[in-house]
């Protein structure tokens, strides 16, 4: 159903990828770099990267640092959202999220149940906005990945999709502060 309006200019999205995993380095971050190839061959830019272990404080202070960061327009998280005790990177975005963007969830799980069935309701994965910068946490799992750029943020962080999309919204994410 995404439709590409051709007319309409490309705008490259600047995307810092945090990935949380106790058990993963750099060189072993299969869904990072899944997302990292996604997001440069699409064109847009990769802003940051890093991997950190799963520390609310430590994620909620790199996402802060993102979000303040004006060279950073979108965070994508990878990881720290499933069930288990050390699963907070939902907890780590209630922290920092100003607006949530509910629909991301939702839509995700509905893909995702297409491949995986009921095991879906396991993933708290979700979107949000905090002070203009866009947040999506994902699964930390690589066909979660997969399936959350190609399904969805690949569309919405592209100015040429219609009816509508995310980027196209940037401009306006922090008129509230303008006031």
């Amino acid at each position: 159903m995404s439709k590409i309006d051709e007319t309409r200019a490309f705008r490259p999205v600047n995307i810092a990828l945090l990935t949380v995993s106790d058990r993963r380095s750099l060189a072993e971050d299969t869904s990072g770099d899944l997302l990292q190839e996604r997001l440069t061959s699409a064109g847009h830019v990769l802003a940051a990267r890093a991997l950190l272990k799963d520390d609310l404080a430590a994620i909620i202070a790199q996402l802060n640092a993102w979000i303040d960061d004006p060279e950073v327009d979108c965070v994508i998280t990878t990881g720290g959202t499933g069930l288990t005790g050390r699963d907070v990177m939902p907890e780590a975005f209630k922290a920092v999220v100003e607006k949530e963007i509910p629909g991301f969830g939702e839509l995700f799980r509905w893909i995702s149940f297409q491949k995986i069935g009921t095991s879906t309701i396991q993933s708290r994965a979700t979107g949000g906005l905090a002070r203009g910068t866009y947040l999506f946490a994902l699964p930390g799992s690589t066909s979660a990945c997969r399936d959350g750029w190609d399904e969805i943020l690949r569309w919405q962080l592209d100015a040429r999709h219609k009816p509508c999309n995310l980027v196209e919204l940037m401009p306006r994410l922090r008129e509230h502060e303008a006031v």
